[in-house]
């Protein structure tokens, strides 16, 4: 990873949107409380997307440190099913998409990713994939005694769908991660009530769901701009 290229290519617009996620997420913080992990995993989290909404790597690796510390503040509300996706499954797959997209840069002196096009084949292996990962996930959970069960149940489909997306290097896995924010906001909401301390997970997700937004609307600039480049070099091959 080209660290230096990497945060010399962020906007002002991109730096604003990281500042007002970690104002947000650390003025939640001092209101509500809590241990410092909550405090760290937010800023974690809304960095790691940052980085992925511009298709760079070291949003991944990111991702893997985010993963083991909000798996640690799940399993603190016994929201085990939290804690089961990000361990088992948002970490190994942040690490395999990391090889994947370092393996796929779009320009060897340029860390950004290559777009990929979302064949209909590859659709259909991902939906019949998601209510089998669904249903095995909700019997874990059962067994688990999970709070907010069918939430959390949600919250495993549509963060799989969205994850299968990224690996695949689709610009839709922002619109499953935006729909999943939605679900998480909803069930640290419902842990707040609670718990007051747990206010700054829902601000992260809220965040989670500015940046995923974003991360779309950029993902559809980087494709339009990608295109262009490989026709404008198609045609002088020509």
């Amino acid at each position: 990873m080209k660290l230096q290229t990497t945060f010399k290519s962020l906007t002002p617009f991109e730096i604003a949107l990281w500042f007002g996620s970690a104002l947000l997420i650390t003025g939640s913080f001092l209101i509500a409380g809590g241990n410092g992990l909550t405090l760290i995993a937010a800023l974690l989290g809304v960095s790691s997307l940052l980085f992925i909404a511009k298709g760079q790597p070291l949003g991944q690796l990111l991702m893997v440190f985010f993963a083991v510390a909000y798996a640690l503040i799940s399993y603190s509300y016994a929201y085990y099913g939290e804690m089961i996706t990000y361990l088992g499954k948002v970490l190994p797959v942040s690490l395999f998409v990391l090889i994947t997209w370092l393996k796929h840069p779009f320009k060897e002196d340029n860390p950004e990713i290559e777009i990929s096009h979302l064949s209909v084949k590859k659709i259909m292996i991902v939906l019949i994939l998601a209510p089998v990962v669904t249903y095995v996930f909700y019997v874990i959970l059962n067994a688990f005694n999970t709070p907010n069960l069918m939430v959390s149940t949600l919250s495993i489909t549509t963060s799989f769908v969205a994850a299968s997306f990224m690996f695949l290097r689709s610009r839709y896995y922002a619109i499953f991660f935006g729909v999943n924010d939605i679900v998480l906001i909803i069930l640290w909401t419902l842990a707040t009530m609670d718990d007051p301390t747990y206010l700054p997970m829902v601000m992260l997700f809220v965040s989670f769901f500015a940046n995923d937004a974003y991360a779309f609307i950029n993902w559809t600039r980087i494709k339009s701009k990608q295109t262009l480049l490989r026709e404008s070099v198609y045609s002088t091959l020509d």
